[in-house]
């Protein structure tokens, strides 16, 4: 009985797929999972503000489609303002939804103190606070200890002070594990 080539196609395509899954790639040893909280510092206005709009939307006051701004916020391995600092949330978001308040947010997140010293994580997607209770976003590259990085992250409101949000900032970084030659 002959096999038809679109059949062998199939069963060619399940392999690969199988055998490549992150499931299987992540049990054969050959990435490793991190898990990494961490608290994001937001201060609105004020001389020390960390996040601001550097262009308004073309559209006018009513709508955030196509506003830009940038944002250079504290981490801290706590919630409590005095925790030890641990890095930087630091990038750029635009209004990208005609319809809705949602924005594209590029974010690095830059460790300059504790285990992840010295490496960043890169981390994208939609924006869409306050309407969101946990925002989920891809993590989609690094350097450092999390070079060809990628997971998700997931951003949830702690607290709101005046002038200032506290965010829990949950990761799941999955990396390739050192070669040992």
């Amino acid at each position: 009985m002959a096999t038809s080539p679109s059949l062998l196609l199939v069963l060619v395509a399940t392999l690969v797929v199988a055998l490549f899954s992150p499931a299987v790639v992540l049990a054969s040893g050959r990435e490793q999972r991190t898990r990494i909280r961490v608290y994001v510092h937001e201060q609105f206005s004020g001389p020390n503000a960390t996040v601001g709009s550097v262009s308004p939307s073309p559209l006018g006051a009513n709508s955030t489609f196509g506003e830009v701004g940038v944002v250079d916020d504290v981490l801290r391995a706590g919630p409590d303002p005095s925790s030890p600092e641990v890095g930087r949330y630091q990038g750029l978001f635009a209004g990208a939804d005609l319809a809705d308040a949602n924005y594209f947010s590029a974010i690095t997140l830059v460790f300059t103190a504790g285990e992840h010293y010295g490496s960043t994580l890169s981390i994208q997607g939609k924006y869409g606070f306050p309407g969101d209770e946990v925002l989920e976003r891809a993590v989609v590259g690094g350097t450092g200890g999390f070079r060809l990085a990628r997971g998700f992250s997931l951003l949830q409101v702690v607290s709101t002070p005046p002038e200032a949000a506290v965010f829990q900032l949950d990761l799941v970084v999955f990396t390739p594990r050192p070669r040992r030659d």
